[in-house]
Protein backbone atom coordinates (compact mmCIF):
# COMPACT_ATOMS: atom_id res chain seq x y z
CA UNK A 1 0.00 0.00 0.00
CA UNK A 2 1.64 3.21 -1.18
CA UNK A 3 0.95 6.16 1.10
CA UNK A 4 1.31 8.96 -1.44
CA UNK A 5 -2.10 10.61 -1.78
CA UNK A 6 -3.44 8.78 1.28
CA UNK A 7 -4.98 10.58 4.25
CA UNK A 8 -4.40 9.38 7.81
CA UNK A 9 -6.08 10.35 11.07
CA UNK A 10 -3.91 9.88 14.17
CA UNK A 11 -5.27 10.27 17.70
CA UNK A 12 -3.00 11.29 20.56
CA UNK A 13 -0.82 12.73 17.80
CA UNK A 14 0.89 15.61 19.63
CA UNK A 15 3.43 13.65 21.67
CA UNK A 16 4.99 10.26 22.26
CA UNK A 17 3.99 7.36 20.02
CA UNK A 18 1.41 9.47 18.20
CA UNK A 19 4.01 12.04 17.25
CA UNK A 20 6.32 9.31 15.93
CA UNK A 21 3.44 7.76 13.95
CA UNK A 22 2.59 11.13 12.44
CA UNK A 23 6.19 11.74 11.42
CA UNK A 24 6.69 8.33 9.80
CA UNK A 25 3.43 8.58 7.85
CA UNK A 26 4.42 12.00 6.54
CA UNK A 27 7.88 10.73 5.61
CA UNK A 28 6.21 8.04 3.52
CA UNK A 29 3.98 10.43 1.61
CA UNK A 30 0.70 10.53 3.52
CA UNK A 31 -1.27 13.56 4.61
CA UNK A 32 -2.08 13.50 8.32
CA UNK A 33 -4.83 14.94 10.51
CA UNK A 34 -3.44 15.23 14.03
CA UNK A 35 -6.07 14.85 16.76
CA UNK A 36 -5.13 15.67 20.34
CA UNK A 37 -6.61 17.35 23.39
CA UNK A 38 -3.27 19.11 24.05
CA UNK A 39 -3.62 22.18 21.86
CA UNK A 40 -0.27 23.81 22.65
CA UNK A 41 1.72 20.64 21.93
CA UNK A 42 -0.32 20.00 18.81
CA UNK A 43 0.18 23.47 17.39
CA UNK A 44 3.90 23.38 18.17
CA UNK A 45 4.27 20.06 16.37
CA UNK A 46 2.29 21.26 13.36
CA UNK A 47 4.52 24.30 13.02
CA UNK A 48 7.60 22.08 13.01
CA UNK A 49 6.03 19.66 10.51
CA UNK A 50 5.00 22.53 8.22
CA UNK A 51 8.65 23.55 7.89
CA UNK A 52 9.60 20.02 6.89
CA UNK A 53 6.68 18.96 4.73
CA UNK A 54 4.63 22.05 3.89
CA UNK A 55 1.47 23.35 5.52
CA UNK A 56 -0.78 21.48 3.08
CA UNK A 57 0.27 18.05 4.38
CA UNK A 58 -1.05 18.32 7.96
CA UNK A 59 -4.12 19.44 9.85
CA UNK A 60 -4.19 19.84 13.63
CA UNK A 61 -7.56 19.51 15.34
CA UNK A 62 -8.01 19.93 19.07
CA UNK A 63 -10.26 17.03 19.91
CA UNK A 64 -11.22 14.99 22.95
CA UNK A 65 -11.83 11.45 21.79
CA UNK A 66 -14.30 11.10 24.67
CA UNK A 67 -16.59 13.54 22.85
CA UNK A 68 -18.75 12.16 20.05
CA UNK A 69 -19.47 15.69 18.82
CA UNK A 70 -15.79 16.69 18.65
CA UNK A 71 -14.64 13.48 17.00
CA UNK A 72 -17.41 13.55 14.39
CA UNK A 73 -16.52 17.16 13.57
CA UNK A 74 -12.82 16.25 13.33
CA UNK A 75 -13.50 13.45 10.84
CA UNK A 76 -15.69 15.73 8.73
CA UNK A 77 -13.07 18.50 8.77
CA UNK A 78 -10.45 15.99 7.64
CA UNK A 79 -12.61 14.87 4.70
CA UNK A 80 -13.46 18.48 3.80
CA UNK A 81 -9.73 19.37 3.83
CA UNK A 82 -8.12 16.31 2.25
CA UNK A 83 -11.01 14.65 0.42
CA UNK A 84 -10.89 11.23 2.08
CA UNK A 85 -9.82 9.15 5.05
CA UNK A 86 -7.76 6.09 4.17
CA UNK A 87 -5.92 5.32 7.41
CA UNK A 88 -7.00 5.58 11.05
CA UNK A 89 -4.50 5.15 13.87
CA UNK A 90 -6.39 4.80 17.15
CA UNK A 91 -3.38 5.62 19.28
CA UNK A 92 -4.56 7.82 22.18
CA UNK A 93 -4.59 6.04 25.53
CA UNK A 94 -4.03 6.38 29.24
CA UNK A 95 -2.97 4.22 32.15
CA UNK A 96 -4.65 5.09 35.45
CA UNK A 97 -5.97 2.35 37.70
CA UNK A 98 -7.32 4.91 40.18
CA UNK A 99 -9.54 6.42 37.46
CA UNK A 100 -10.46 3.12 35.89
CA UNK A 101 -13.69 4.28 34.24
CA UNK A 102 -11.80 7.02 32.37
CA UNK A 103 -9.24 4.39 31.35
CA UNK A 104 -12.04 2.28 29.85
CA UNK A 105 -13.61 5.30 28.13
CA UNK A 106 -10.38 6.42 26.43
CA UNK A 107 -8.68 3.08 25.77
CA UNK A 108 -11.71 1.13 24.60
CA UNK A 109 -14.95 3.06 24.17
CA UNK A 110 -13.25 5.78 22.13
CA UNK A 111 -11.53 3.20 19.93
CA UNK A 112 -14.90 1.68 19.08
CA UNK A 113 -16.50 5.10 18.57
CA UNK A 114 -13.79 6.37 16.24
CA UNK A 115 -13.69 3.11 14.31
CA UNK A 116 -17.41 3.27 13.61
CA UNK A 117 -17.11 6.93 12.62
CA UNK A 118 -14.25 6.08 10.28
CA UNK A 119 -16.35 3.37 8.65
CA UNK A 120 -18.80 6.04 7.53
CA UNK A 121 -16.03 7.55 5.40
CA UNK A 122 -13.91 4.49 4.53
CA UNK A 123 -16.35 1.62 3.94
CA UNK A 124 -16.44 0.61 0.27
CA UNK A 125 -20.06 -0.44 0.68
CA UNK A 126 -21.04 3.17 1.36
CA UNK A 127 -18.81 4.93 -1.16
CA UNK A 128 -15.49 4.94 0.69
CA UNK A 129 -12.12 3.90 -0.73
CA UNK A 130 -11.35 1.25 1.88
CA UNK A 131 -8.06 1.43 3.75
CA UNK A 132 -6.61 0.30 7.04
CA UNK A 133 -7.22 0.90 10.75
CA UNK A 134 -4.40 0.23 13.19
CA UNK A 135 -5.07 0.25 16.93
CA UNK A 136 -2.31 0.84 19.46
CA UNK A 137 -2.71 -1.98 21.97
CA UNK A 138 0.05 -3.32 24.22
CA UNK A 139 1.80 -6.48 25.35
CA UNK A 140 -0.77 -6.14 28.16
CA UNK A 141 -3.39 -6.89 25.51
CA UNK A 142 -1.95 -10.38 25.11
CA UNK A 143 -0.97 -11.26 28.69
CA UNK A 144 -1.67 -9.85 32.16
CA UNK A 145 0.04 -6.83 33.68
CA UNK A 146 -0.85 -7.56 37.34
CA UNK A 147 -0.25 -4.02 38.57
CA UNK A 148 -2.68 -2.63 35.99
CA UNK A 149 -5.69 -4.96 35.59
CA UNK A 150 -8.04 -2.40 34.04
CA UNK A 151 -5.40 -1.26 31.55
CA UNK A 152 -4.85 -4.96 30.78
CA UNK A 153 -8.59 -5.45 30.25
CA UNK A 154 -8.88 -2.50 27.86
CA UNK A 155 -5.94 -3.61 25.76
CA UNK A 156 -7.19 -7.21 25.60
CA UNK A 157 -10.50 -5.78 24.43
CA UNK A 158 -8.79 -3.66 21.77
CA UNK A 159 -7.02 -6.73 20.39
CA UNK A 160 -10.27 -8.70 20.35
CA UNK A 161 -12.19 -5.85 18.74
CA UNK A 162 -9.48 -5.46 16.10
CA UNK A 163 -9.57 -9.13 15.16
CA UNK A 164 -13.37 -9.30 15.08
CA UNK A 165 -13.59 -6.18 12.92
CA UNK A 166 -11.02 -7.63 10.52
CA UNK A 167 -13.13 -10.78 10.16
CA UNK A 168 -16.32 -8.75 9.74
CA UNK A 169 -14.72 -6.55 7.09
CA UNK A 170 -13.61 -9.59 5.11
CA UNK A 171 -17.00 -11.26 5.39
CA UNK A 172 -18.99 -8.15 4.48
CA UNK A 173 -16.65 -6.58 1.92
CA UNK A 174 -15.79 -3.31 3.70
CA UNK A 175 -12.38 -3.18 2.00
CA UNK A 176 -10.73 -2.20 5.29
CA UNK A 177 -7.92 -4.03 7.04
CA UNK A 178 -7.68 -3.96 10.85
CA UNK A 179 -4.50 -4.59 12.85
CA UNK A 180 -3.13 -4.00 16.34
CA UNK A 181 0.39 -3.07 17.39
CA UNK A 182 1.36 -4.50 20.77
CA UNK A 183 4.59 -3.00 22.14
CA UNK A 184 6.24 -3.79 25.43
CA UNK A 185 7.09 -0.76 27.61
CA UNK A 186 7.74 2.37 25.56
CA UNK A 187 9.61 5.50 26.66
CA UNK A 188 6.69 7.94 26.85
CA UNK A 189 5.00 10.14 29.46
CA UNK A 190 2.56 7.29 30.12
CA UNK A 191 5.45 4.98 30.94
CA UNK A 192 7.26 7.61 33.03
CA UNK A 193 4.22 7.94 35.31
CA UNK A 194 3.27 4.27 35.50
CA UNK A 195 4.37 3.79 39.11
CA UNK A 196 2.16 6.67 40.27
CA UNK A 197 -0.92 5.36 38.48
CA UNK A 198 -1.35 1.87 39.83
CA UNK A 199 -4.00 2.85 42.37
CA UNK A 200 -4.77 0.04 44.78
CA UNK A 201 -2.15 -2.15 43.09
CA UNK A 202 0.81 0.14 43.80
CA UNK A 203 2.33 -2.52 46.05
CA UNK A 204 3.12 -4.42 42.84
CA UNK A 205 5.38 -1.64 41.57
CA UNK A 206 8.55 -3.55 42.38
CA UNK A 207 7.35 -6.52 40.34
CA UNK A 208 6.64 -4.21 37.41
CA UNK A 209 10.11 -2.68 37.68
CA UNK A 210 11.63 -6.13 37.22
CA UNK A 211 9.83 -6.59 33.92
CA UNK A 212 10.72 -3.04 32.84
CA UNK A 213 14.38 -3.93 33.32
CA UNK A 214 14.04 -6.45 30.49
CA UNK A 215 13.79 -3.63 27.96
CA UNK A 216 12.07 -0.42 26.94
CA UNK A 217 11.36 0.59 23.35
CA UNK A 218 11.63 4.06 21.86
CA UNK A 219 8.67 5.58 20.05
CA UNK A 220 10.27 5.29 16.60
CA UNK A 221 10.40 1.50 16.94
CA UNK A 222 6.65 1.44 17.55
CA UNK A 223 6.04 3.75 14.59
CA UNK A 224 8.06 1.45 12.34
CA UNK A 225 5.94 -1.51 13.43
CA UNK A 226 2.76 0.42 12.76
CA UNK A 227 4.01 1.41 9.30
CA UNK A 228 4.46 -2.27 8.47
CA UNK A 229 0.85 -2.96 9.46
CA UNK A 230 -0.33 -0.04 7.34
CA UNK A 231 1.65 -0.78 4.18
CA UNK A 232 1.65 -4.60 4.06
CA UNK A 233 -1.65 -5.43 2.38
CA UNK A 234 -1.40 -9.08 3.46
CA UNK A 235 -1.82 -8.08 7.10
CA UNK A 236 -5.31 -8.00 8.59
CA UNK A 237 -6.49 -9.27 11.96
CA UNK A 238 -2.89 -9.28 13.14
CA UNK A 239 -1.37 -8.40 16.51
CA UNK A 240 2.26 -7.37 16.06
CA UNK A 241 4.33 -7.84 19.22
CA UNK A 242 7.24 -5.44 19.59
CA UNK A 243 9.98 -6.21 22.11
CA UNK A 244 13.55 -5.13 22.66
CA UNK A 245 14.84 -8.22 20.87
CA UNK A 246 12.66 -7.83 17.80
CA UNK A 247 9.12 -8.32 16.55
CA UNK A 248 6.79 -11.23 16.05
CA UNK A 249 3.18 -11.81 15.10
CA UNK A 250 0.90 -13.34 17.71
CA UNK A 251 -0.44 -16.80 16.94
CA UNK A 252 -4.00 -17.16 18.19
CA UNK A 253 -6.00 -20.34 18.70
CA UNK A 254 -8.61 -21.07 16.05
CA UNK A 255 -12.20 -22.05 16.71
CA UNK A 256 -14.52 -23.86 14.33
Amino acid sequence: MALSGQTAVVTGAAMGIGKAITEILLQNGARVALLDVNESAGQTLKEALDKQHGAHRTLFLRCSIESEEQTKAAFQKTVDTFGSIDILCNNAGILNEAEWEKCVDINLVAVIRLTYMALEHMNKLTGGRGGVIVNTASFAGLGPLPSCPVYTATKHAVVGFTRAMAAASTALGYGIRFNAVCPIYVQTDLFANIYDRMGQFSQLAAQTRKSVDKGVLNVSEVAEGLLELVTDETKSGEALILKGDGKTYMTFPTFS
